[in-house]
C-alpha cells in the first residue's frame, strides 16, 4: 500500500520517524512528507501532500492540531483510503473540519494499527 506520513522526521526518537520505518518495515511503499526535511530514513521527502505521485491508500498524521487543521484541505484535495490522526494530532475542532471535508478520520495510533508496537522502533 501507498502510505503518506504527513510529519515525519529524521529524529528517530519522534512518532512520525517511528511510523515511517514501521510501515515500510512491513512493505509498505511509504512517502514521508515534512516541508523541512530532504529524506528520512533513506526516502525522499515530499513538502506536501499534494506532492506525493501516486494515489495512497492511507494518511498517517502526526502533526499537532493547529498544524494538522492548515493541512486537512491539501488531504481532501488528495482523497485517502484511511487518515489515521494519530494521538496528539487530534482536537474536537479537527475532526469538526475533517468531516466537512469528507473525510472519515481513525483516531488511533498507526504503528498499534498494523500490529507493531512504538517500543520496537527506539532511537
Amino acid at each position: 500500500m501507498n502510505v503518506a506520513v504527513i510529519g515525519a522526521s529524521s529524529d528517530r526518537s519522534k512518532f512520525g520517524n517511528k511510523a515511517v520505518r514501521a510501515w515500510h518495515g512491513q512493505g509498505h511503499t511509504v512517502f514521508p512528507v515534512n516541508p523541512r526535511e530532504n529524506e528520512i530514513e533513506g526516502l525522499a521527502v515530499y513538502r506536501s501532500v499534494l506532492d506525493v505521485p501516486v494515489d495512497l491508500g492511507a494518511i498517517l498524521v502526526y502533526l499537532p492540531p493547529p498544524v494538522t487543521i492548515k493541512v486537512l484541505p491539501e488531504i481532501a484535495k488528495k482523497g485517502v483510503g484511511d487518515l489515521f490522526l494519530n494521538p496528539g494530532a487530534e482536537s474536537p475542532e479537527v475532526l469538526e473540519t475533517a468531516r466537512s471535508l469528507g473525510l472519515s478520520p481513525i483516531l488511533a495510533c498507526a504503528i498499534v494499527a498494523i500490529g507493531e508496537s512504538p517500543a520496537n522502533f527506539s532511537a
